[in-house]
């Protein structure tokens, strides 16, 4: 499903306040209740949003948005993170590439402009998209299917440890204020951690839009991770952990970027 920009509003003031009611919404969108309604159900339908009394909130921590939505939320900035992400890579390295839309950006900024890379994935959208490219060598790792084509399970983890490989690009469900990155699902986040253990640089590919979901299951933290690669620059908060870790970060079409 494709988010009107109205919807694409009324999700992000959500992620800034947490709960916000029919009328609120109504008034700062100058727009009637019954529109209001109508896209909030429409919202809670796909899984972006769960109503409450009067209102409407953010999914629980517990539950991820499903893939079609995560696929139309924040297309733009993706594709900018995905751009510049790419930029950093150079031909014939090698990749670990783990689940998500962002990551999947990341492919497909690298299908066109690269040459022999090697690349290992539990992504099969992934795949898809790499084998594109005849000079690159695309392993798909072992394990269970999910519905949104991510491969997970012990013998994903298994596989991935057989390799040492030159960057892994990972994607983040969120990141809490003082740097631990979250995840929804234990089992993706298993895989990712051996991504970390494997990778000689940690690449974390993140629209803002995740320094404000908060879901439960610990994978690590930001001092874990080379480089922070986002669209927008994070609270003084977030930038302070980053300094103190020694994190980069990169922020895509900003006029400065700190390395």
């Amino acid at each position: 499903m494709k988010l009107s920009l109205r919807q694409q509003e009324i999700l992000g003031m959500a992620r800034q306040k947490g709960y916000l009611s029919t009328e609120e919404l109504a008034r700062i969108l100058e727009v009637t209740t019954q529109t209001i309604r109508r896209d909030i159900n429409l919202l809670c339908e796909s899984g972006v949003m769960r109503r409450y009394h009067g209102g409407v909130g953010l999914a629980l921590s517990t539950e991820n948005v499903d893939y079609l939505s995560r696929q139309v939320l924040n297309q733009e900035a993706k594709t900018r993170i995905a751009r510049m992400v790419a930029e950093q890579i150079p031909d014939s390295a090698s990749l670990f590439i783990n689940i998500g839309t962002t990551t999947e950006a990341v492919a497909k900024a690298l299908v066109s402009g690269h040459r022999h890379l090697r690349i290992i994935t539990n992504n099969l959208n992934v795949a898809g998209m790499l084998a594109e490219n005849d000079s690159f060598e695309v392993i798909v790792a072992g394990g269970v299917v999910r519905r949104d084509r991510g491969v997970i399970g012990e013998s994903t983890i298994d596989f991935i440890r057989q390799f040492k490989v030159d960057f892994g690009i990972m994607g983040i469900s969120g990141i809490d204020g003082d740097g631990t990155l979250l995840d929804f699902d234990y089992r993706e986040v298993r895989v990712s951690q051996a991504i970390i253990e494997n990778a000689r640089q940690v690449y974390l590919v993140t629209d803002h839009t995740k320094f404000s979901i908060t879901p439960m299951v610990k994978l690590g933290h930001i001092g874990e991770v080379d480089a922070l690669f986002t669209d927008r620059p994070p609270s003084a908060e977030m930038m302070q952990v980053l300094a103190e870790t020694k994190t980069r970060l990169f922020v895509a079409d900003a006029e400065e970027t700190r390395r």
